[in-house]
């Protein structure tokens, strides 16, 4: 299996960091666009997508109103995927930046899968 890279992507929205933050790092926002269904015991959280097998990722680091990262528990230990709360400093916009691991062929696909999502959340969110 091809060693798998980091790649990042990022989204301006119109929304406050900490309502953006809410939406990232709990199980009642992720389950508002991440997953189907989203429950969280000691920092880990259980996603479900059309009534699947739930796939597990553990926080393991954030800051408030910055930044959460995720690690599935079926990846390895080196790999995660992470959302970060940027501002601009020109227009002082809010920028969400995901940060995932994919193997070099999969990040366009990977990409596409991201917006789709980041598609939910805005509509959420209403920006």
């Amino acid at each position: 299996m091809a060693k798998k890279q980091l790649y990042s992507i990022e989204y301006p929205i119109k929304c406050s960091p900490t309502i953006l933050y809410g939406f990232l790092s709990t199980a009642s926002g992720m389950q508002e666009w991440f997953a189907d269904k989203v429950t969280e015991r000691d920092d880990v959280m259980s996603f479900s997508w059309s009534g699947g097998t739930p796939d597990q990722a553990k926080i393991i680091e954030q800051e408030e109103d910055k930044f959460v990262r995720y690690q599935w528990l079926h990846e390895a230990p080196e790999e995660y995927f992470e959302f970060s709360i940027e501002t601009a400093e020109i227009s002082n916009q809010t920028i969400l930046v995901i940060k995932a691991f994919a193997e070099k062929n999969d990040i366009k696909d990977d990409t596409l899968v991201w917006d789709h999502q980041v598609k939910d959340l805005f509509r959420r969110l209403g920006s």
